[in-house]
């Protein structure tokens, strides 16, 4: 006899549709962009547990403000820090953080310098590719853009915030290549080249293992490995704006710049693709904590 199977709930969860199916005598939740075309059916909490500040031999859980601290005075202070974001391109939360960094350089050009987008990924047994997280046998579509992405960002920097400011919106790759004047005759050769660009995937994927980077996004801030939520899942630097991206590369000075003093947008990043920078879910910070 066949297992029953209904549908209990759709709900909002961190800009994505949250479906419960009842199965048997189990539910089970998956996701959905809103537009239907991706489906995960399963998402990770990626934050660390709650640990219970009663039980012996324990400690409270720090607060946003006290985890910010401990996170900004472990990091060595230098002239001219580097936060790196590990993402892949079609993962809702990796497409959150591309906005996040994309807004805060558009709101103060002078962060372009202190930021940089990185990829998590293999390279396929031929050499010839490079292979995602959401890739399978039938579809290669996110190592794909992966790939056209980290060539842009390698040999034509000066569109690569442009092209990804686009990207994020629908996943247009046509239109915003037009768009934002990136010369695909260089780009279509460093795709179809393994030594321009699988070679420089290959050293974000290094990267990547070194700084154990498996979640899409996880920032490293001067080779520390940045948490962005307490043990009980409230934001550290005030939630996935581009002003945490601030707030984390300005805390790595030795001496800040004047850009620092200048607070920028404090709204949370939509997920997923977005036309505009927040969305009506953005508001629910509770799962936000998710990555791919």
């Amino acid at each position: 006899s066949q297992t029953p199977a209904s549908l209990v709930s759709v709900s909002e969860a961190s800009g994505l549709v949250k479906v419960k199916i009842k199965i048997g005598e189990g539910e089970f939740d998956s996701y959905a962009t809103k537009d239907g075309k991706l489906l995960f059916p399963q998402a990770f909490d990626m934050s660390p547990k709650k640990t219970d500040a009663n039980a012996a031999g324990t400690n409270p859980v720090q607060s946003p403000e006290e985890a910010a601290a401990s996170i900004m005075a472990s990091i060595t202070k230098t002239d001219k820090p580097m936060l790196g974001a590990y993402i892949v391109s079609r993962c809702p939360f990796g497409l959150q953080m591309q906005r996040m960094m994309a807004d805060a350089i558009k709101s103060q050009p002078a962060l372009k310098q202190y930021v940089k987008a990185l990829y998590i990924g293999s390279v396929s047994s031929d050499g010839k590719k490079i292979i995602s997280m959401h890739d399978s046998s039938s579809s290669t579509v996110e190592g794909e853009e992966n790939l056209r992405q980290i060539c842009i960002r390698e040999e034509q920097p000066a569109r690569y915030w442009d092209y990804v400011s686009c990207y994020i919106k629908g996943g247009d790759t046509t239109g915003c290549l037009t768009s934002t004047s990136v010369n695909t005759v260089t780009l279509n050769a460093c795709v179809a080249t393994p030594s321009r660009g699988v070679a420089y995937a290959k050293k974000d994927f290094d990267l990547a293992n070194a700084n154990n980077a498996s979640g899409s996004p996880t920032l490293v801030l001067e080779g520390i490995t940045i948490s962005e939520f307490t043990e009980d899942n409230k934001p550290i630097f005030g939630g996935r704006s581009s002003d945490e991206i601030r707030m984390l590369v300005c805390g790595a000075f030795n001496s800040q710049p004047s850009f620092c003093s200048t607070k920028i947008n404090t709204a949370e990043a939509a997920a997923s693709f977005s036309a505009t920078y927040a969305s009506s879910a953005s508001a629910d910070t509770s799962n936000s904590s998710a990555n791919c």
